[in-house]
């Protein structure tokens, strides 16, 4: 290699007599060369270094290599490709003169255009160096300072010292000596300046990715070789998808598009545009526009976009004029046939890539408009129906609608695609037109009009992922659905979806009477959470137009049609019937041929037929029995025994309409409702027995068996009813049933059966009540109960207990004192009073029996202490609450309402023999010692004063008035036996461990 072979000698000596001679040159040259190094180029070494390598392998006509290697604190930069030339050498040393330009054409793919790359290394290196197989070239700050101070130029000295001795690095080439590594052309060598530099290079490495790659076409391979690690980076056509498209400028374009333009890029009349998509939708993207390598224009496209736009000086802004508004065109157009070639090959999954929401930068905007003008005429969106592509401006998309909906409506909406929610602003971007669901729907009766139900039950199924979606259901509210009886009616909700169990002849009949059933052919699911409702024979029977047929059904043209397709929907299970009692308003015929309610009719032979009045009920025709069966025709109405009719829920100041019906079941909630108004007083549930008013006078005996033995029907008689007052409050009353058998029904004397005597009840009470007949014995006692038999004092009502007060004040009864005793405990605690009080009590006599007495002249002892006076007139014997309730029941004053009850002197205070509290711990320590003890002034042996202080005037006093201040009644006789008979205290002790 012979010495100087670029002539670098030459080229120092004539930049620096240039400075010599003029050392505003110089300062030019400084001033230009650091903005480079500091401002367009500072992070641009790998892109610029790359570029340049790119374009050698183009003019060489070979795949470009590169080989970034890092050690240490140099960067070595190696490349394949044309080696360094005299040329380009004076190149590198010239600002923005490029030894490229004679090189270019519309095919080269050289990239490089102003020749002011290289100075990318001023970033990092004040010493740079380039080998090539042709020789080497190195470039020093050092030694151009040097060759300055030799000059001896005292103008150019005086700029040096102006800028602190900071010259141009890029202007003095010198000769270097060295070899490229070995498979390499050329070389660069950059000694990094600090750890600045250094940490930069690494950046810079790190970045670099295929996105270099693309820009640069004419590298097939990029080496990167650090401490950390080696990374090559080729194929990268590989990874992406790629449209590219290009042209050269006609004479009338030149001079349109580049008139603006410095003369140098005019020699450049060729344009490049790729875009490319990455294969692997992780990969990470610039978000800035390439011209061809990176700018600072931010790009929002979900792609990566290289051409080459007219840049600015900085190299980092696109810069503005007519040649980038035609980029611009070009690059809308280029990015349509991507996306169209991408539907075409993924099968239309390219709306992400349509532009939406806010641009991010000028440029940027100026794309997406553009790309957004051109996007609606391209072919891109793929058709449901044969999966052709359509340009966006013939398709149209139905709101809501999912691909199994949209398969089905493809043959009858022309251009229809698929629309998922996420899409929605890419379609409306693209204008395509959008079909509201709710249009489409209210549509198909008309479009689809011919369509068999088989084809419906096709669409109804295909709806299964968007019934249940609310909003979706709502627009789906008027969906056609063909029913059977041919009609196609709009909406699904109320109509009936017919089960196998329904026979299809029942349906029909049903269909004449307005009953809105759908085509058993085009039942689905979907119809279902459209509001249809499944028919079960409940549902059918439900129906608001069966109910109507039902009840006019006497006025029919033709009666047994009607009760022919109830009864044979009834008969499919009989329990569905269960509370339409309107039923029983269907006509049937009787043994006599002719129509009669349901409700009116019995079953031949039947207990209906044996207890019921025959001038309001006919046996049933026996071929209707035999045709429908038992079961469907007691579901209806027709009687075999006695039948229930139930309402829930029911006010009993508005009472319903299946109720009304029952003799006297408004004065029943009268009687019932509490405090004698009905309103706002409710019933949960309400059973009652029908057609008791049409029982023969002579068939009770047999029906109140009847009642008793069948579960419903006993416990529509015997259950209370729950009454909820306005209150809140519940209240336990007889049963509707109960009610009227008490109010209505009658014996052969004419008597009422309720009010006498159960058969079992109390002999004391039962003396004071009509016996119940001897039939009623056989009745379970649930049963007497609830139709008024009185069994104990509770079971009777008002009249009751002033029927058994009026006989007890009877003077012919003979009433011995136990049992005396016995009722006036069980009266006490009536909670019911009569009209009227008693005008004679039946009071406590002599030799253990009664006597009566004027009311007047009877107190009511609530005390034992009364008991001792006599003067107060008759007792009548109570305590606690039972004493209160018997005073207000006669009408007769408690005993200390009538006498003070105040002792007469003091007595003498005595201590209780402590005996005495073994047995009552609870005893008073003292008690009053009087000779004589009276109260009030009338004698008597002991009494409890208002402090609870006992006074006695005898043994037998001191042991009740000690047990009665203990509260300890019950320990009387014992206190008695040990204040007698203190010696007895440890047999009186034993016995009293088996006390409860």
């Amino acid at each position: 290699m012979s010495d100087d072979v670029f002539g670098t000698a030459g080229i120092r000596e004539r930049v620096l007599a240039g400075w010599s001679a003029a050392p505003v040159r110089f300062r030019e040259d400084a001033n230009a060369e650091e903005d480079l190094a500091l401002g367009g180029y500072v992070d641009r070494l790998v892109i610029e270094l790359a570029q340049n390598a790119a374009d050698a392998a183009v003019r060489a006509g070979v795949p470009g290599r590169v080989l970034f290697e890092f050690r240490g604190n140099t960067l070595v930069v190696a490349n394949t490709g044309t080696p360094l030339s005299a040329e380009g050498v004076e190149s590198l040393a010239t600002l923005r003169a490029s030894a490229k330009r004679d090189a270019v054409d519309a095919t080269t793919g050289s990239v490089g255009r102003f020749g002011v790359g290289f100075a990318a290394v001023l970033a990092v290196s004040d010493e740079p160096v380039v080998l090539s197989r042709t020789g080497g070239v190195r470039f020093s700050k050092a030694d151009t300072a040097d060759a300055i101070v030799a000059l001896g130029a005292v103008g150019l000295d005086t700029e040096v010292r102006r800028r602190d001795g900071k010259v141009p690095v890029l202007r003095l080439p010198f000769d270097a000596e060295g070899e490229p590594p070995t498979g390499y052309d050329t070389a660069v060598i950059l000694p990094l300046r600090d750890d600045a530099a250094a940490s930069l290079v690494n950046r810079l490495l790190s970045e670099a990715g295929d996105p270099l790659l693309l820009a640069l076409p004419g590298l097939a391979r990029i080496e990167i070789v650090t401490d950390a690690e080696t990374r090559v980076l080729e194929d990268a056509e590989s990874r992406w998808w790629i449209h590219q498209t290009g042209g050269t400028f006609d004479h009338a374009e030149r001079e349109q598009l580049l008139a603006d333009r410095p003369i140098e890029e005019r020699s450049r009349p060729f344009y490049s545009v790729l875009w490319a998509l990455p294969r692997i939708p992780e990969t990470a993207l610039p978000n800035v526009v390439q011209a061809p390598t990176p700018t600072e224009e931010a790009l929002s496209l979900p792609a990566l976009l290289l051409a080459t736009f007219p840049l600015d000086p900085t190299r980092r802004h696109v810069a503005n004029g007519p040649l980038t508004d035609r980029l611009v065109q070009e690059a809308a157009t280029a990015y349509a046939e991507l996306l169209r070639q991408r539907a075409e090959e993924s099968g239309g999954a390219v709306l992400q890539l349509v532009p939406t929401g806010l641009a991010a930068g000028v440029l940027d905007q100026a794309l997406r408009e553009a790309i957004l003008a051109v996007l609606p005429t391209t072919p891109m969106v793929r058709a449901v129906e044969d999966g052709a592509l359509l340009r966006p401006r013939d398709a149209v998309v139905v709101d809501g609608a999912d691909d199994a909906f949209n398969r089905v409506l493809a043959p009858i909406v022309p251009g229809l695609i698929g629309s998922a929610r996420q899409d929605r602003l890419a379609l409306d971007a693209l204008g395509v037109r959008r079909l509201e669901l709710a249009e489409v729907v209210d549509q198909l009766g008309t479009a689809a009009a011919d369509e068999s139900p088989e084809w419906w039950s096709v669409l109804y199924a295909s709806l299964s992922g968007m019934v249940t979606d609310a909003l979706l259901r709502e627009s789906l509210g008027t969906l056609p659905v063909p029913l059977a009886d041919g009609r196609l009616v709009r909406g699904a909700r109320g109509l009936l979806l017919p089960g196998p169990e329904i026979p299809i002849d029942v349906l029909k009949e049903f269909g004449e009477y307005g009953v809105r059933v759908v085509h058993p052919t085009a039942v689905d699911p979907a119809l279902e959470r459209l509001g249809a409702i499944p028919a079960s024979p409940r549902s059918l029977l439900e129906d608001s137009a069966v109910r109507a047929a039902v009840e006019h059904a006497a006025e029919a043209e033709d009666p047994e049609a009607v009760s022919h397709a109830v009864l044979g929907l009834v008969a499919t299970d009989p329990a569905q019937a269960e509370g339409l009692w309107w039923l029983s308003d269907l006509v049937l015929r009787d043994a006599d041929g002719e129509l009669v309610p349901a409700n009116a009719l019995v079953v031949p032979g039947s207990d209906a037929e044996a207890v019921l009045d025959d001038e309001e009920v006919a046996p049933v025709d026996p071929a209707v029995l035999e045709r429908y069966g038992l079961p469907a025709l007691a579901a209806v109405g027709v009687l075999a025994t006695l039948g229930t009719v139930t309402s829930a829920d029911v006010a009993l100041d508005r009472l319903p309409e299946e109720l009304k019906d029952l003799d006297g079941i408004e004065d029943w909630a009268y009687d019932v409702a509490p405090d004698g108004s009905r309103y706002g007083a409710t019933v949960g549930e309400l059973m009652a027995i029908r057609d008791l008013d049409w029982i023969k006078e002579d068939a009770w005996p047999r029906v109140l068996g009847i009642l008793g033995s069948e579960p419903d029907l006993r416990r529509a008689l015997v259950t209370q009813v729950r009454v909820v007052g306005p209150d809140d409050r519940p209240l336990g009353v007889p049963s509707y049933s109960a009610w009227w058998i008490r109010e209505r029904v009658l014996l052969e004397n004419g008597e009422p059966l309720a009010g006498r005597a159960d058969p079992d009840a109390d002999p004391v009470l039962a003396a004071f009540l009509d016996a119940a007949p001897e039939w009623t014995r056989g009745l379970d006692p649930e049963v007497r109960a609830a139709v008024g038999l009185v069994r104990q004092v509770g079971d009777l009502d008002a009249d009751g207990i002033s029927l058994v007060l009026e006989r007890l004040a009877d003077p012919e009864q003979e009433i011995a004192e136990s049992d005396l005793l016995r009722f006036w405990r069980q009266l006490g605690t009536l909670p019911l009073f009569p009209g009227d009080a008693p005008e004679k009590v039946r009071v406590l006599g002599e030799d253990g029996w009664t006597e009566v007495v004027d009311a007047e002249a009877a107190v009511v002892a609530d005390n034992p202490m009364w008991l001792q006076r006599a003067d107060l007139g008759g007792f009548v014997l109570a305590s606690g609450a039972a004493a209160d309730g018997l005073s207000d029941l006669l009408d007769v004053p408690l005993a200390h309402e009538v006498a003070e009850g105040k002792i007469d002197g003091t007595g003498t205070a005595a201590d209780v023999p402590d005996l005495v509290f073994e047995f009552v711990p609870e005893a008073p320590a003292v008690w009053w010692e009087h000779e004589e003890l009276t109260v009030d002034g009338v004698e008597v042996s002991w009494w409890v004063d208002a402090d609870g202080a006992p006074h006695a005037a005898t043994f037998d006093g001191l042991a009740k008035a000690l047990a009665w201040a203990s509260s300890r009644w019950d320990r009387r006789h014992v206190i008695r036996a040990v204040l007698n008979e203190p010696d007895r205290t440890s047999e009186l002790l034993a016995d009293a461990a088996y006390d409860d």
